[in-house]
């Protein structure tokens, strides 16, 4: 495909870069082959040209957060009204937990990984969270490693906390938040009042309770524990992947932002979401059937977690959980990587 973007990126902002431009906006010594190595895509695969005119596709090069945050959206808005007259589309992204306000352009496709989709909002599109492939380092090829159980195993590792002192700050915070977004004081979009923390405890709470469910649960009171040295870290990584690959589903419910880390994470690692839907974007869904994917939950079936997994898990033999879980692995990788994401999009 060919590309136009303009050079008005700033790599002091690097995180904000739009994702597929990354692996290319680098020093002059980076080659392909580290290119390919870091990011799984090829220059082979994509032609960028200098003039917008030449293009098959225009990139808005940096998060909307990043003109809002340095009040530099006319860049954005002459780039997106520029392609409009030439008849072009633009992808662009809105970044971080929450994403910022924009206007709507009929040329225009956000890709987000926050948000609310029955805001229905134009041209807003799901984007997976780009991760690394960690499934050799963990799992077997062959999934001869996938846990075979009559009960349902289902794991999770992570940061949850059901005291009320801990949701009521949670959700002050968000109000507050809100409060500043609706009066044009904050440019962040306003949030569902919700206190993730206490949400995670009260689903493992109830699925800890389900005598037909086996739970494979590690509890953190802090993100990540709360590590500080680099030995902390890889202990903590490795429990969390471990965790992932000794059960045959995961827990996946938002976070601060309205989506899920750990929902792409277990589908790279081969094994099934139990996936708590909040309204949030998912990625390509006129592509992927995701309920084919997942033991999907919409959050007022939440009181119903434990019987819709058992449901789920006693419908399929463990042939069938098997092939799901290779589904599942090649899934994330043909259309939810970096290469294989945009690729599916375009």
């Amino acid at each position: 495909m060919k590309i136009y973007y303009p050079k008005h990126y700033n790599k002091d902002y690097r995180v904000q870069v739009f994702p597929l431009l990354k692996p290319f906006i680098k020093e002059e010594n980076f080659t392909d082959e580290n290119r390919r190595e870091m990011y799984g895509v090829s220059a082979q695969d994509y032609q960028f040209v200098n003039d917008l005119s030449d293009a098959e596709l225009v990139i808005l090069p940096m998060a909307w957060n990043y003109y809002v945050q340095t009040n530099q959206l006319h860049l954005a808005y002459k780039l997106v009204k520029e392609a409009e007259k030439a008849g072009k589309r633009v992808w662009s992204w809105n970044a971080g937990d929450y994403g910022v306000k924009i206007p709507e352009f009929k040329n225009l496709k956000v890709f987000r990984m926050n948000g609310y989709g029955s805001r229905n909002q134009r041209g807003h599109e799901g984007m997976p969270v780009f991760i690394k492939d960690r499934f050799q380092g963990y799992s077997k090829e062959d999934f001869s490693d996938f846990p075979d159980n009559r009960r349902p195993i289902v794991g999770f590792c992570g940061q949850a906390d059901a005291a009320w002192s801990k949701a009521l700050q949670e959700q002050s915070k968000i109000i507050y938040r809100n409060i500043k977004s609706l009066v044009g004081l904050n440019p962040h979009e306003p949030q569902a009042v919700v206190a993730t923390t206490k949400l995670r405890a009260n689903l493992l709470t109830q699925l800890e309770r389900h005598p037909k469910l086996r739970t494979n649960f590690i509890l953190r009171k802090k993100y990540r524990a709360g590590v500080s040295t680099p030995e902390e870290r890889d202990k903590t990584t490795q429990e969390f992947y471990q965790n992932i690959n000794s059960s045959q589903y995961v827990l996946c419910v938002r976070g601060a932002g309205n989506f899920s880390v750990r929902f792409y994470e277990t589908l790279m690692m081969g094994r099934i979401p139990l996936y708590v839907h909040t309204d949030g974007y998912l990625p390509l869904p006129n592509k992927i059937d995701w309920k084919h994917h997942v033991v999907w939950v919409d959050q007022k079936e939440i009181d119903q977690l434990g019987e819709k997994l058992v449901k789920f898990h006693q419908e399929r033999t463990q042939k069938g959980l098997l092939e799901l879980a290779k589904k599942n692995r090649q899934l994330w990788k043909d259309h939810l990587t970096l290469d294989g994401f945009f690729k599916s999009s375009y």
